[in-house]
């Protein structure tokens, strides 16, 4: 599996492609900040047109690799701000030479530490928290949700943050128990599943995230899965777009598709309500990564009561919430009040919503801490699309 080459040799020709004008550093529409590093640390290497002079001067043998780079290089969310912005060829290719950067730093050994712990733990427990494998399924308990059995119509895939996170496992029961009202034929892999692998490949392991879609291909093919409904879009990037390379020809939704077909068909009754003002946060990986920008926006439109309003930056000019590429754990961002996380949240807050939701664990649990930071007890709440619609179908989640 792969290709064993030196990744940023291949590189060569095309770094010298951005024309260092700058676009990466805002939406060209809006004209606000886009990129998550460059707000929370501001120089010029941690902006696209930077890497991609980090990049030329490595090739070139001017700079030389170094622990102190190899920090610059993953104080990054990955994204993909930069690429929307882009207006040249080089888009085509600012993710490859970001990954390059990264599989050359793992392979000289140079990683932070933080993401070297995230990559063997991982190796070692399946999870970058070195949790039990054998407590992995735990986050159902008292559902009534079961192992997936052949035949049912989709696996419910958990992924690392519903299984282990403590907002993560919220959300996750949540979804589950909405599917399981709803009457879909589903099952989970309990303490048989793994992880999925995004962001060890955004990390730059590749021979590891090949290990890990190999593990995950061979046990849906050997359970007959057909069908996969993702927690998270990071999860359902993974699956959608990397594991056919490998032999993982999966029917692969996140939530949000699944749920917008059953509220659109009645399969699930959000005649009851809510009245509140809400915004919504896109996901890079559901949105910029898939382009699924309407469907979280449909089901919250399709719920009585609710006002729907935007934040000034949405869609494919949203700005990150600071998690992706392994962030959520390494933590390179912090909680000062430039992290990217606070920043999005004080956007929210300019909107007057009560709600700020979101379709990703991820993004629940940096924004849910963020807000704390920010002193929003009391006022917006962050939560997630499935503890939505959880507490209108569920009556014993109706106060809540």
């Amino acid at each position: 599996m792969g290709e064993l080459r030196l990744p940023l040799g291949d590189y060569r020709e095309t770094v010298h492609l951005c024309r260092l004008c700058g676009n990466c550093r805002q939406a060209g529409t809006t004209y606000l900040p886009c990129c998550p590093a460059g707000e929370r640390f501001g120089f010029d290497e941690y902006y696209s047109r930077g890497k991609a002079i980090i990049a030329g001067q490595l090739l070139k043998g001017s700079l030389a690799w170094s622990r102190s780079l190899a920090e610059v290089v993953y104080r990054c969310a990955v994204c993909g701000a930069c690429v929307e912005q882009c207006p040249v060829s080089y888009k085509d290719y600012i993710l490859d030479v970001f990954a390059a950067l990264r599989e050359e730093c793992v392979e000289r050994s140079l990683v932070p530490r933080e993401v070297g712990d995230f990559l063997e733990n991982v190796y070692k427990y399946g999870n970058p928290w070195a949790e039990p494998r054998q407590k992995r399924g735990l986050w159902a308990e008292g559902t009534g949700i079961g192992e997936y059995e052949r035949g049912e119509d989709f696996l419910y895939y958990v992924g690392c943050m519903g299984s282990f996170d403590t907002r993560g496992i919220e959300m996750a029961r949540a979804l589950g128990e909405v599917l399981l009202a709803s009457g879909l034929s589903f099952g989970i892999l309990g303490s048989g599943e793994t992880c999925e692998g995004n962001e060890v490949k955004l990390l730059g392991e590749r021979g590891l995230f090949e290990i890990l879609a190999g593990e995950n291909i061979r046990r849906f093919t050997g359970l007959g899965v057909k069908r996969v409904v993702t927690l998270s879009p990071h999860a359902y990037n993974a699956m959608k777009n990397e594991y056919p390379a490998y032999g993982g020809n999966f029917e692969v939704k996140h939530y949000t598709q699944l749920l917008v077909e059953m509220v659109v068909d009645g399969r699930i009754d959000l005649s009851k309500g809510v009245e509140a003002r809400v915004t919504y946060h896109d996901s890079c990986f559901l949105g910029r990564y898939n382009q699924e920008y309407e469907a979280p926006r449909k089901i919250l439109r399709s719920i009585p009561g609710v006002e729907l309003v935007e934040m000034e930056r949405n869609r494919e000019n949203s700005f990150c919430c600071g998690g992706g590429g392994g962030n959520f754990y390494t933590d390179f961002f912090g909680s000062e009040p430039n992290s990217p996380a606070r920043i999005r949240v004080r956007e929210a807050l300019d909107t007057g919503a009560d709600i700020l939701a979101v379709a990703c664990p991820v993004c629940l649990t940096m924004l849910d801490d963020a807000a704390k930071a920010e002193g929003t007890e009391g006022g917006m709440r962050v939560m997630d699309i499935s503890e939505i619609l959880a507490s209108l179908v569920l009556p014993e989640r109706g106060s809540s």
